[in-house]
């Protein structure tokens, strides 16, 4: 939902970002793969050890550079066939790392075994989410929309990591089930909306 309503706003910060890079002959796909390694190296590096409020800062950073790749294939006038597929398997690694991340500290020295069922939840209800729809879309139907996609999956995961390492009780408890249940549903959402526009799309063949 917010990818809709925030992308012109946001398009106007990093339009000017992506013409820079662009004009000094860095690559769009350079940037994606470096802001992935940048975000999985964070998560998994400082989760696990408990460093709840300093990660969520390193992987914000990482992560908006998928908003700069895109202003650069935009600078460039065209983007590609391969960026496309390679910034969304860099989409997916970098969304799993985050909650393999959370996963190993609610196992580890967070000790929140329950917590880290929830964890676990995020991270196949995130991946069924983006795979859902490029399914149906490489099927020639319509999966859009849903409750929770990626923009709101990481917000709600960061914020809810940053707050439980500043000190605020249960707020990685309520980010983590909150967000699991709110994945779940989107999943049946997009598969909802994929069954409808099979039959919509059944109907309208002579």
């Amino acid at each position: 939902m917010l990818n809709v309503f925030a992308r012109a706003s946001v398009n106007r910060v990093t339009d000017p970002i992506g013409r820079w890079l662009v004009e000094r002959g860095v690559t769009p796909d350079a940037v994606t793969v470096f802001g992935t390694v940048g975000a999985a190296a964070s998560a998994l590096w400082f989760l696990p050890r408990g460093q709840l409020a300093l990660a969520p800062w390193f992987i914000t950073f990482f992560v908006l550079l998928d908003l700069v790749d895109g202003a650069m294939a935009r600078a460039r006038g065209h983007g590609t066939p391969f960026g496309a597929v390679l910034d969304s398997t860099c989409d997916r690694l970098a969304d799993g790392a985050l909650f393999v991340g959370l996963t190993w500290w609610c196992l580890g020295v967070g000790e929140h075994r329950t917590l880290g069922i929830a964890a676990l939840i995020c991270l196949v209800a995130g991946q069924l989410v983006s795979y859902v729809k490029a399914r149906a879309e490489g099927m020639g139907l319509n999966a859009d929309g849903g409750l929770v996609e990626r923009a709101e999956r990481l917000i709600v995961a960061l914020l809810g990591t940053f707050l439980q390492g500043v000190g605020v009780p249960y707020a990685l408890d309520v980010a983590l089930w909150g967000l699991a249940a709110a994945s779940v549903w989107t999943v049946g959402q997009r598969i909802v909306a994929t069954y409808r526009s099979a039959q919509e799309q059944a109907r309208e063949v002579p």
